[in-house]
């Protein structure tokens, strides 16, 4: 596998705290857990409180995926923990097939601890993509952080890079493709990039038993109330 020097890196306004500790994180993952609000949109949302996503981010993440599959020829764990009540984050998932949502957890930790317990995973074998004050705790204990970065909070980017809380701070903002960007230095450290994009163009046989495994996975969805977890079939 191609090593990767800083240099190689093609976002020259991304921040990483440590490559060669990112480089080590990245070879351990085995679950991509996404927050939603400011990762996938902006963080806008409209009067029925709904907020957007993005093909192009959609493409990284199932590339991301593929790109492990490749690596491992197993799926990797993949979930949203969000601290509200998201529908379009619901279609989303269950479009993607992923394999869990965590919604309305005001204590994200506690959301990946038990996202780890029930596929049998250690926090540091997660890769965590999140943007803001409520996802530190979770970030804390996730193995591989992958913050979005804002111009518009400077002074938390400062907070999060004293205390060494992200690996990987994004160039772009979640309004503009911040987990593109994520997916893609992903499949860059993993060293597979162009094999996964050309298998992909190619619609290989490898790519075609993937995306049949991945279609077989149905989403569960998860809520906590007063620390009682309640499985939610959403739109079935």
């Amino acid at each position: 596998m191609h090593t990767y020097s800083t240099s190689d890196i093609p976002f020259e306004h991304a921040v990483i705290d440590d490559y060669k500790i990112l480089n080590h994180k990245i070879q351990n993952v085995k679950a991509f857990v996404f927050d939603w609000d400011g990762v996938f949109n902006d963080g806008r949302k409209d009067i029925e409180g709904q907020s957007s996503f993005s093909e192009i981010d959609a493409m990284g993440v199932n590339m991301m995926r593929f790109s492990y599959f490749l690596r491992y020829g197993v799926m990797p764990v993949t979930a949203i923990i969000t601290g509200e009540n998201n529908p379009l984050a619901f279609s989303f998932a269950k479009r993607e097939h992923f394999h869990s949502v965590f919604y309305k957890e005001y204590r994200k930790e506690d959301a990946m601890i038990r996202l780890c317990e029930k596929f049998a995973l250690l926090p540091s074998e997660t890769l965590f993509v999140f943007d803001d004050v409520l996802d530190l705790s979770a970030a804390m204990i996730a193995g591989v952080r992958c913050m979005v970065g804002r111009s518009a909070n400077p002074l938390l980017l400062q907070f999060v890079r004293k205390f060494h809380l992200a690996d990987y701070i994004t160039q772009h903002d979640g309004g503009n493709y911040a987990v593109r960007e994520t997916s893609e230095i992903f499949m860059m450290l993993s060293g597979n990039f162009e094999q996964t994009i050309r298998q992909r163009t190619e619609f290989s046989e490898t790519y075609q038993h993937y995306i049949k495994q991945r279609n077989e996975i149905s989403t569960d969805f998860f809520s906590t109330n007063h620390n009682h977890i309640n499985l939610t079939i959403v739109g079935k």
